[in-house]
């Protein structure tokens, strides 16, 4: 199955002189179904949006406001995150914390307001474990008010599932060996839900690629030899510079945009998307170049930041807030992912002002992999295990490795409750969240 797109009219108005953009409303519908994966000659119970695996692309417009009803058809409570947008407190989806579940039957309307273009995507933040890796994702873009001139705009979510030999998913979640280890990893890859698909290009063109992580727990690094691909936005903003798409950890939640041209001469060649993480490369999917002439390459330059946050912000600011990665005994599976060796809901909370820089520190006490994420920020990684190592972009989630010290810095812009948790779902729902008041 191909991924589908859900389009919009954008009606244009005009207040007090100045354009903004609405769209028509659109329904989520969370319910059971079916999906024929590449593997196996039988149709997989999934959980899905729309009935899609994954999810139907959303592109909006930057400036827009976005409303998205959410219809819960499961047997259980669900809600939806909007992983990466900075929006209203109280539309970030999550339960216990910005608003109650959707229960079954029942119905959740969703106001976004799209200030920010980039890559984002949206899940469920109820039973995450289980529900993400049933299916429920999706893909949502928001594009520039004024786009460029891409050949092809691409999107391919990456994702892996853990199948039993009858095409079935694997029923047991939050499995010991999973919470011991780095959580659920798969034992099968796809790419907008398929085995290695292909994008068919022609030699000259200008392809915006935006690979977004969507799986429970995998980690990923790419190579595509042949090309240069080059990094334009990480987890949906531009960066400050642009750099080669080289040693780039992809791990739960992250994105990144990539700038590929593909060379004139490319005619019937085919490059391949590859994951070397772990010890065995593996083919994830391919750019196939048609065996014609070349096509004139669209000339222009991407968007950079332009209110990046500068590290001379941070130089005379303490840590504000440091939070030790550890496993305990205890919590609701016996054993729990810990910060400062508090397990949620039992959290140990930080509150930050409005305005006022801050920098975190997460100190992984473990030999495990722990992407922490920030709900309602972007923030900059200021250092690793003591050494300035300032990168060129912010983030939303970044990976904290083996034994290995991080330390953020932002600038809190947007009051309410937000989440701060490890990405990897088993980590999460062990008890490795918390929340930062920000007011």
């Amino acid at each position: 199955m191909s991924i589908r797109y859900i389009s919009y009219i954008v009606l244009l108005s005009f207040l007090s002189g100045s354009p903004a953009f609405s769209n028509p409303d659109l329904r989520l519908e969370a319910r059971n179904g079916f999906h024929k994966f590449d593997f196996f000659d039988t149709q997989t119970p999934v959980w899905t949006y729309n009935g899609g695996i994954p999810g139907p692309v959303i592109r909006s417009k930057e400036g827009s406001l976005l409303v998205i009803d959410v219809d819960n058809k499961l047997k259980e409570p669900t809600s939806v995150h909007w992983h990466g947008l900075r929006i209203d407190n109280a539309m970030d989806g999550v339960p216990g914390v910005t608003q109650d579940p959707i229960k079954p039957g029942e119905t959740f309307r969703y106001k976004l307001d799209l200030k920010e273009p980039g890559t984002y995507w949206y899940h469920p933040h109820f039973n995450s474990g289980e529900q993400l890796e049933r299916g429920m994702k999706g893909v949502l873009v928001i594009e520039e008010k004024d786009p460029k001139p891409w050949s092809q705009d691409i999107v391919w979510l990456l994702d892996d599932w853990r199948f039993q030999n009858d095409g079935k998913i694997y029923p047991h979640f939050n499995i010991h060996p999973d919470l011991m280890h780095d959580g659920r990893w798969g034992n099968a890859v796809t790419v907008n839900g398929r085995v290695k698909p292909e994008i068919s290009t022609l030699p000259g063109q200008r392809i915006r690629l935006r690979l977004i992580n969507g799986a429970n727990a995998r980690i990923f690094a790419h190579t595509m030899e042949g090309l240069s691909p080059v990094v334009i936005a990480v987890d949906g903003r531009p960066v400050s510079s642009f750099f080669e798409y080289k040693n780039f950890y992809l791990s739960p939640g992250n994105r990144v945009d990539l700038d590929i041209t593909i060379p004139k001469d490319a005619a019937g060649k085919t490059y391949l998307l590859e994951d070397t993480f772990t010890r065995t490369k593996m083919v994830l999917a391919k750019i196939v170049v048609k065996n014609a002439a070349p096509v004139p390459t669209p000339s222009f330059d991407p968007d950079t930041a332009s209110d990046f946050i500068p590290e001379t912000l941070f130089e005379t600011v303490s840590v504000s807030k440091q939070w030790d990665l550890d496993l305990i005994r205890g919590g609701k599976f016996g054993i729990g992912w810990s910060l400062n060796q508090r397990l949620w809901p039992d959290a140990d909370k930080a509150e930050f002002e409005i305005g006022k820089p801050v920098k975190i520190q997460f100190t992984n006490n473990s030999t495990r992999l722990h992407p922490m994420h920030l709900h309602g920020v972007f923030f900059r990684v200021l250092a690793a295990n003591g050494n300035m190592k300032v990168e060129p972009f912010t983030r939303d989630t970044v990976l904290v490795g083996a034994r290995q010290t991080i330390v953020v810095g932002f600038v809190p812009e947007h009051d309410g409750i937000w989440l701060t948790h490890c990405h990897i779902q088993a980590h999460a729902e062990s008890g490795m969240m918390t929340t930062i008041k920000v007011e």
